[in-house]
């Protein structure tokens, strides 16, 4: 099912089932204001006094009291168990961005398949907010206005080279790879912070002060 359920000129939040707090909601929705959650997702933005416009997964979690609360006309069920809902989400959203929240903390094996999702739906320009980090799937070619001595963390989901400016340890000429060479703790050496690379396949990993700043980057 790849048809665009939710298609927005704005910033999307997606609320997974992980833990999502009062304060990363607000953060989140100071950029991007419209509200989608992945399944249990909605029983988040519940108790948070908000109305999701469209709920999508296989609703395995969600509760029968979300269910009954929220137009029926806005829950989207997917039935596909080959795939995560985050993963059913990301790819029925069409918009600038979407900034996911509830995704990561919960389980490891649930982060993993996020950060699958990420570089398979590459298309889809999507940042996974953390407690303390935000993760993106790079584009060919990106700029990052940083301080100097951010952390710019690298971390590959497949074969790919690169190169940089402003990174304390330049990446040039490294082949980088999952069960490989990884760039994580690299930090900024200069305010703005330039990356290529050859191929799909680079996370970036930056604190989550830097969110303005990876949104920024993505936005077309």
């Amino acid at each position: 099912m790849n048809q665009v359920i939710v298609q927005s000129l704005e910033g999307i939040t997606l609320v997974g089932g992980g833990p999502v707090s009062k304060a990363e909601l607000a953060i989140s929705r100071g950029f991007a204001p419209r509200i989608v959650a992945a399944d249990g997702g909605a029983d988040h933005c519940l108790r948070n006094g908000l109305l999701p416009e469209a709920v999508i997964g296989d609703f395995d979690s969600i509760s029968a009291q979300a269910r009954g609360v929220i137009p029926s006309a806005r829950l989207h069920r997917v039935a596909d168990q080959e795939t995560t809902d985050f993963d059913k989400a990301l790819r029925v959203i069409a918009a600038p961005f979407v900034l996911a929240l509830g995704f990561t903390g919960a389980r490891i094996d649930h982060g993993l398949a996020v950060f699958n999702a990420l570089v398979r739906h590459a298309d889809r320009p999507c940042i996974v907010i953390g407690p303390r980090d935000v993760v993106f799937h790079a584009p060919a070619e990106i700029r990052l206005q940083m301080r100097v001595g951010d952390r710019v963390s690298l971390f590959p989901m497949a074969p790919v080279t690169g190169r940089s400016t402003g990174l304390h340890w330049p990446i040039d000429g490294i082949a980088f790879a999952p069960a490989g060479q990884v760039g994580t703790s690299n930090r900024a050496s200069l305010p703005q912070v330039d990356l290529a690379f050859d191929r799909p396949g680079m996370l970036v990993i930056l604190p989550r002060a830097r969110l303005d700043q990876a949104i920024a980057a993505l936005r077309p």
